[in-house]
């Protein structure tokens, strides 16, 4: 007996509604307590980090990472939208896949992997 993967990810939010519609638009992401999303994408990483970590920000608990299809497309989608979005050749890692960054409206640090 062991665990299969995970089977939700629930986090608190000043204003759910709007933050779950930011998730809808700008992420294609059906977000909310009646959403099921269906993935066969591959592996989830589970890793806990040093508390000390500069990976992503201090005062956030956790960041969330996304697998994306078509990463530039999607960078160029937010950037239009007026979402900064953070690229360091230094997170791409060839065999691994290319990486992006961004925070959603409450701060939540997001990283998009493909």
């Amino acid at each position: 007996m062991s665990v299969a993967g995970i089977g939700g990810l629930f986090f608190r939010s000043r204003d759910p509604e709007a933050r779950a519609e930011w998730y809808r638009e700008h992420l294609g992401i059906d977000a909310g307590s009646e959403s099921i999303w269906q993935q066969q994408e591959g592996p989830t990483i589970f890793a806990p980090f040093p508390a000390d970590s500069d990976y992503f920000s201090a005062d956030q608990p956790f960041m969330l990472n996304l697998r994306v299809t078509d990463l530039d497309a999607l960078v160029l989608s937010l950037e239009a939208a007026d979402i900064v979005v953070e690229r360091r050749e230094e997170w791409d890692a060839a065999g691994f896949g290319r990486f992006a960054r961004l925070h959603d409206p409450e701060g939540l640090p997001i990283e998009l992997w493909e």
